[in-house]
């Protein structure tokens, strides 16, 4: 069920899987600034349109913070969900 009510989107549930291995997983209302708060903040600067994504920072759980750190490499698929609005998938590609 697609997401209606604005309290709805200062709680949603997201979660980041690597090669279907779950790496991050947290909620919107556990983020230092409220997405109301940062998609007015970008919107003094640029028009968002749909499909924009806006990358605003990360919880626990992200490579680098492993011992030895986790490095994505070429045909890693890298999947970010959000409960309500649905999920983004790419795989990695060599810069190459």
């Amino acid at each position: 069920v697609p997401y209606t009510d604005e309290a709805q989107l200062a709680d949603i549930r997201l979660e980041t899987r690597v090669n279907g291995e779950v790496r991050q997983s947290d909620r919107t209302s556990r983020m230092i600034f409220p997405l109301r708060k940062i998609i007015n903040y970008i919107s003094t600067f640029t028009t968002l349109v749909p499909g924009d994504v806006i990358v605003s920072g990360t919880p626990t759980g992200a490579g680098a913070r492993f011992d030895p750190p986790i490095w994505l490499k070429p045909g890693d698929v890298v999947e970010v969900e959000a409960d309500g609005i649905g999920t983004l998938r790419n795989t990695i590609a060599d810069e190459a």
